[in-house]
């Protein structure tokens, strides 16, 4: 199945040891030129992860903004109970609870790349300290 593609659109630019994308991947672009081809199979301990903990658990919809359109995938912040902070993913919705996973939904899953490197830059000043491109120049439209 087909998750993503940049196919056909614009390139998909990434910070390079910013962990903007999975390990797994970076691992394998790390030395790469302008030209290079590969495929890249990223096993899900170099990915999103190994499945744990008591998976999807039952929230009350009430719990979530009414005006907001929940979706299967959406992410969003929690706090634990100890007060740190806690990413989460909608697993489910249904009438009047949303299952919630603390699991990505790609946790477990062995995930297959095809990358051509389009281009290399040095990264600017700005993207360094905010840890992500800033489009393909380094300044294109981003704002914070």
């Amino acid at each position: 199945e087909v998750l993503d593609s940049s196919d056909g659109a614009d390139p998909l630019f990434y910070l390079h040891g910013g962990g903007n994308i999975v390990p797994g991947l970076e691992e394998e672009l790390t030395g790469k030129s302008v030209g290079d081809k590969l495929s890249v199979v990223v096993t899900p301990e170099k990915g999103y992860g190994v499945p744990g903990g008591p998976g999807p658990q039952p929230v009350e919809r009430s719990a979530f903004p009414p005006e907001v359109q929940l979706e299967v995938g959406m992410q969003f912040h929690a706090e634990a109970p100890d007060g740190s902070p806690l990413t989460l993913w909608i697993a489910g919705v249904e009438d009047d609870h949303v299952l919630v996973d603390a699991n990505h939904p790609l946790a477990g899953v062995t995930l297959h790349f095809d990358i051509e490197v389009m281009s290399l830059r040095a990264a600017t000043e700005d993207e360094l300290a905010h840890g992500h491109p800033h489009g393909p120049d380094g300044t294109a439209g981003h704002h914070h």
